[in-house]
């Protein structure tokens, strides 16, 4: 048996979406073999859900793809 303190990071929603009530949050946790994290979001559409830093990176590229002004291409 291991017993081991993981890193964690807190914060409220409400300054970065307009939906988000007074205590909705979003808390993301690494893992323990630093090959990802858990986040939890409690709030009105909340979630949890788990990725590796691999499958991060291909959320961070895709999204900056979808959001790319078409015209500078």
């Amino acid at each position: 048996m291991d017993k081991y303190t993981r890193k964690s990071v807190f914060s409220y929603l409400k300054k970065y979406d307009h939906i988000a009530g007074d205590g909705d949050f979003i808390e993301v946790t690494e893992w323990t073999n630093g090959e990802g994290f858990d986040v939890e979001i409690v709030g009105k559409l909340s979630t949890r859900f788990q990725l590796t830093w691999g499958e991060f990176i291909a959320l961070k590229k895709v999204v900056k793809t979808l959001t790319i002004d078409e015209s500078r291409l």
